[in-house]
């Protein structure tokens, strides 16, 4: 399984690299954003698992680009942690009602912050915690690399099972080829997208070895997405 990748929005360069170093000793992929404009940006590019997202910034505020991130059906459901100085509980409220997936006060304690991530993780990254993932009639077993289709078994090679969780961790989401590169075979290998062709198509051979329509949708000039 693919590390999760967390987007560090904050314009503080001090707060964010205690973030960064935290995140990856953790185990975390880590990005950056010193304000709105680029976290929205950034996360149309590489699509994080989770945002600690700073409340006050120049030009676009946190609280907005939560409101804009959790109003499209693409983004919605990418969990985000507020970090703000503002305590007051109308502020939490606010941060809350506008989608935040929790809120957390500055200053704060690392070792608590850490625990809020993971938490967030567990509850939106099923696969990563070993559960088992449910698409029509497809289950995969991330503990036990096992996939069947109509209660049927289904042999996959790694990189196959791989690109088949990411997809069954968001069903319906197009994913570009290179986002699945990064996903699935990470962004400090050079691989050529066309490669992601060819594992998209023993995917779906594997998917329809039984009988049964093609789950996944090729998005002409965009990518794939299942169902």
């Amino acid at each position: 399984m693919s590390k999760p990748t967390v987007l560090i929005v904050e314009d503080e360069p001090a707060q964010s690299e205690v973030l960064a170093y935290n995140l990856k000793a953790e185990g975390y992929h880590v990005i950056t954003a010193d304000n709105g404009e680029d976290a929205l940006i950034l996360v149309d590019e590489n699509m994080p698992d989770l945002i600690l997202l700073d409340w006050m910034m120049p030009h676009v505020s946190g609280i907005e680009v939560c409101r804009r991130l959790k109003i499209r059906p693409e983004t919605r459901s990418i969990p985000i942690i507020m970090l703000s100085a503002r305590s007051e509980e109308i502020d939490r409220v606010r941060g809350l009602e506008i989608g935040a997936d929790d809120y957390v006060a500055k200053p704060y304690s690392i070792i608590e912050l850490m625990a809020r991530v993971r938490a967030q993780l567990r509850r939106t990254r099923a696969a990563a915690v070993g559960q088992l993932l449910h698409h029509e009639d497809i289950v995969l077993d991330a503990e036990t690399f096992k996939v069947s289709r109509s209660e049927k078994p289904i042999k996959l090679g790694p990189t196959e099972f791989r690109l088949l969780s990411t997809f069954m961790e968001k069903p319906g989401r197009v994913w570009t080829r290179d986002q699945l590169l990064d996903r699935v075979w990470g962004r400090d290998i050079y691989v050529d997208t066309r490669t992601v062709d060819v594992h998209i198509g023993r995917l779906r051979k594997a998917l329809c070895q039984h009988g049964g329509k093609d789950p996944l949708r090729t998005v002409r000039g965009a990518g794939y997405a299942l169902g």
